[in-house]
């Protein structure tokens, strides 16, 4: 009897936590959110509140920022020393004094996280820098993204925060925009930087956008000592609008890994009523 009794509970414990790991995507990555962006309905969050700093995905809002002001995509934008890093003195192969088209510039932004581009998109907003870091602040409120706040166009400085909540409406709102939605998913992209080198050819910081099982709307990477390795992603899986938010993700391929077991997990349950 005893022996039959411990079997049972044996059973009922392994087959509840079996059950438990099929209906839990198991995120690795310090906070995230799934959200369903057409019943707007969040399918998963784990610290979605917490305030963590956002690195490059503050990019996104640079981006939102420079084409709201509707200015003109073909005007040359020179990279000046101002535009050089000096709170990480991260490296860069845009040479002070190159120059570039701003949609160009804002294609290395958001593609390949490229810093002095986002940083010159910012000082040359009308009002300069100052003036672009408010717009990005007006414009995270205008968006509901209450636990945010903006002080540099790159999101070099960590003072670049928000929630994995907040971020659900800010890559939401990026996916409105055709110009981002089309930059920041492109695989590859060839620049002249005016020098000896010749065309300088960059990357998507997103290995995802490379492969074919996934569709990509909106990306964006981000990474800092304070802020781990981060992603964000509008992307379309069995024919529903996800946004996947990962933050502080510390293995250098687990924010991936996670959004692969996104995916796999939402493709598992596409029949449940909550996806």
């Amino acid at each position: 009897m005893k022996q039959t009794i411990l079997m049972l509970c044996l059973i009922f414990f392994y087959s509840n936590d079996i059950l438990a790991k099929n209906n839990n995507p198991d995120i690795k990555s310090h906070a995230a959110v799934i959200f369903n962006a057409q019943n707007e309905r969040i399918i998963y969050d784990k610290n979605a509140d917490q305030v963590l700093p956002i690195a490059s995905i503050t990019k996104l809002m640079t981006a939102m920022v420079t084409l709201d002001a509707g200015l003109s995509p073909s005007e040359i934008i020179s990279i000046t020393q101002a535009d050089v890093d000096k709170l990480k003195r991260t490296s860069s192969r845009l040479p002070v004094g190159s120059s570039f088209p701003r949609y160009e510039l804002l294609k290395l932004a958001l593609m390949s996280s490229e810093n002095r581009a986002a940083a010159a998109l910012g000082r040359t907003y009308p009002g300069g820098t100052k003036a672009f870091v408010n717009a990005m602040n007006l414009k995270a409120k205008k968006l509901n993204m209450l636990n945010s706040r903006f002080v540099d166009a790159t999101g070099l400085n960590s003072g670049n925060v928000a929630t994995a909540r907040d971020l659900t409406k800010l890559v939401k709102a990026s996916n409105n925009y055709t110009i981002i939605r089309e930059f920041s998913t492109a695989s590859k992209h060839f620049v002249s930087a005016g020098n000896r080198r010749g065309q300088l050819q960059y990357v998507n910081s997103n290995s995802l956008v490379h492969n074919q099982n996934w569709a990509i709307d909106v990306s964006k990477t981000g990474y800092l000592n304070e802020a781990g390795r981060c992603l964000v992603m509008q992307v379309n899986i069995s024919g529903q609008p996800v946004v996947i938010v990962l933050l502080n993700s510390w293995g250098k391929n687990t924010r991936i890994g996670d959004a692969n077991r996104v995916k796999k997990w939402l493709e598992n349950n596409q029949g449940r009523k909550h996806v």
